[in-house]
Formats: structure tokens, C-alpha cells, sequence
């Protein structure tokens, strides 16, 4: 396995991200290193908010200092191929199962317990893979924009074969435009140059490249996909959605969730203004929703 690692250089001076880099050592053999902003009181309930598709742990960069302020401690992880992880060379590294032993050694290695996990959209798939393997070190779940398909029809084949396809061979894949498409606000020359310092050439895109297949294609998925539901059904700790107005793609998708979930009953579910990316849209009110969901914590 080709390794590459993203110059430090590319990420100095990024706007309203001060934070320094924290590194661990993931994976078999030569070791992966995993990055992962850690800002808060060191005692405090831990918070890990997962980026979402071609993101990095930037995507929070609005909402860490709020949630920190509160008393929390904030954790934002960039899965291997992203941010300031390492990255793979080939789009063949990748797998969904990879993924999720990278980010469970990571979870384990820094023995984080009382988790409020924040996952984003189709991420939140391997998000609650993860509680599934380590659920006793979870307290809560919110999601963001997250659609969890349960048939084969839930899926939209024509759509998301496209997009994978897209992603896979077209020879030009802007990965700050396709952050862009998914706000409301335009972003800033300094920020769209931000979600773009990971990848200096295309070789450093093949893990943004594949996470499309991997989300939608690792082994047994219809197994798998019903593992997870069976698990979320008997899933009796908070669970809360947060959804946009202006998002068609995942419009609808709190429904199933809020029915069969048992965590979901009496909960408060909220639609926030935005699009895609809450968190470039709504960081204040999406923030507020963690901050009144994690109360009990920060009361004991």
C-alpha cells in the first residue's frame, strides 16, 4: 500500500481553525496516521462529530469553539484519505470494513466513553457501524441530514450510480464545489482554498473518490443493512435528527428514523435552515442542539 501525507504547509493560516494537530496510529503492518482535532476540557463528556462526504474536520470549525465554551470536549476525527490523515494512494484501499477498523482502533486507542456521536448524512452509515461494535461507550447519537436505506429501492440505483461513477473516473473532481452545492451561503475564496489543502494533486483524492462505492458497496451490504437496522430498533439511549429545509436529497429521511428508532420517541427533532452541510449553514443553531442535548453531562 502507496501511503501519502498531505505537506503540514497546506494548512497553516486557515480561517477560524486554530487547532493543533493530533495524530494516532491506526491500521496492520505500517501504521496510518489518523488526525483529529481535540479541543475542550480534557475531563469533560467527550462529543466525536464525524465529517461527512469529501468534508474534513473542518466542517466544524464554526461549531467546536461553541460546544467547547459550553464545557464540552469536542473531538473531530478525519477519516484516513481525508484532511490531515494519511492517505492511501489507490482508490483499491478503501473498503467500508477498513474504514470502520480504522476509526474503531482510533476510538479505542484514545478509550474515549460517554460519547454524544455527531455523524453527517451517508457517513452516518459507518458512524453507527461503530456503535454497533463499542455501543457501552456511547451515551447518545444526533444526526445531521442522515438517510439510512433499509430495500434496495430506498437506494435511487440510477442517481447514486451515477455520482459513483462520476466520482471514480471523471478526470476532474472538485472537491470544493461539491461542498459549495451542498450550502445555501456561498462560502469564501479562503474557505472553499481550506476544503481544498488536503488534496495538492489527484493522488490524494482517491479516498474522497471511492467513499461513494465504499458507503454503497461493502461486503454482504444487504446483510449488513439489516444488522444495523436491527440494532437501531433495540437502540433505547437519545437519538435525535436534525434535518434541512432546503436539502431534497435526504428530505424525508427523519421519518423512518423517528418511527423506528425507540431512542427517537419524545426527543426534539428539529428542521434548520440550510442545506446540505448544517454546519456551514447553521453552525449556531445545530450547535445549540448538541449543547441542550448533552445537559445530563455537563450537570454531573
Amino acid at each position: 500500500m502507496r501511503i501519502l501525507r498531505t505537506d503540514d504547509s497546506r494548512f497553516t493560516d486557515l480561517p477560524d481553525f486554530p487547532y493543533p494537530p493530533r495524530f494516532t496510529d491506526v491500521g496492520t503492518g505500517a501504521p496510518l496516521r489518523l488526525h483529529h482535532v481535540d479541543h475542550g476540557p480534557a475531563a469533560a463528556s467527550p462529543v466525536v462529530m464525524l465529517h461527512g462526504e469529501h468534508g474534513w474536520s473542518y466542517l466544524y470549525r464554526h461549531m467546536i469553539p461553541l460546544l467547547a465554551d459550553a464545557g464540552l470536549r469536542v473531538l473531530a476525527p478525519d477519516l484516513i484519505g481525508f484532511g490531515r490523515s494519511d492517505k492511501p494512494a489507490s482508490q483499491r484501499d478503501y473498503s467500508f470494513e477498513r474504514h470502520l477498523g480504522w476509526l474503531e482502533q482510533w476510538l479505542v486507542k484514545l478509550d474515549l466513553k460517554r460519547i454524544t456521536l455527531v455523524c453527517q448524512n451517508r457517513t452516518s452509515l459507518l458512524a453507527l457501524a461503530l456503535v454497533m461494535r463499542q455501543p457501552q461507550r456511547f451515551s447518545r447519537i444526533i444526526t445531521a441530514n442522515a438517510v439510512i436505506p433499509s430495500t434496495k429501492e430506498d437506494r435511487q440505483p440510477s442517481m447514486s450510480c451515477l455520482l459513483q461513477a462520476f466520482a471514480r473516473y471523471s478526470p476532474w473532481f472538485p472537491v470544493p464545489q461539491l461542498i459549495q452545492l451542498g450550502t445555501t451561503r456561498p462560502l469564501s475564496r479562503a474557505e472553499l482554498a481550506a476544503f481544498d489543502a488536503p488534496f495538492p494533486d489527484d493522488a490524494h483524492k482517491a479516498g474522497a473518490r471511492s467513499f461513494a462505492r465504499v458507503l454503497r458497496h461493502h461486503h454482504q451490504e444487504e446483510l449488513n443493512r439489516q444488522r444495523l437496522w436491527r440494532f437501531l430498533e433495540n437502540w433505547q439511549k437519545p437519538f435525535i435528527t436534525c434535518f434541512s429545509d432546503s436539502d431534497p436529497g435526504t428530505r424525508g429521511g427523519h421519518i423512518r428514523l423517528q418511527r423506528r428508532v425507540p431512542g427517537a420517541l419524545g426527543q426534539p427533532h428539529v428542521t434548520l435552515k440550510g442545506g446540505h452541510f448544517l454546519q456551514e449553514d447553521a453552525p449556531d443553531s445545530f450547535a445549540r442542539v448538541i449543547i441542550d442535548a448533552c445537559r445530563p453531562s455537563l450537570a454531573a
